[in-house]
């Protein structure tokens, strides 16, 4: 049974590299290589929200994750990541790069009117 993952990071606050960002995620411009990555490890689905600097990603991932990455893949993993920290930044910098969000209300749990 799959379940949900949901965490967060900043974006440099600075338009030209938000927009460089997005360009970066856009469909197809992806490394294939890392969309594998992604897939290997364990996503079954993910996506990300932005709002001004905020990022959210929600991922659904199987029982089994992470999985354990493909050592030939890692390199190019590494190479998109140093890519990617141009325009990252970590609330927490001494944190993990995306902090893991905790759920604080469902509405599936509150009773019915």
């Amino acid at each position: 049974m799959a379940y949900r993952i949901v965490t967060a990071l900043d974006l440099v606050d600075d338009a030209a590299l938000i927009a460089a960002y997005r360009d970066r995620h856009a469909v197809g411009a992806v490394w294939p290589e890392i969309v594998r990555d992604i897939r290997d490890r364990g996503y079954l689905a993910m996506e990300i929200w932005q709002v001004a600097d905020r990022l959210v990603m929600i991922a659904e991932v199987e029982d089994d994750f992470p999985r354990v990455a493909d050592p030939a893949v890692q390199p190019r993993v590494a190479a998109w990541e140093a890519e990617m920290d141009r325009y990252q930044r970590p609330i927490d910098p001494t944190g993990a790069k995306w902090m893991v969000m905790e759920r604080i209300f469902s509405l599936a749990d509150q009773p019915s009117g």
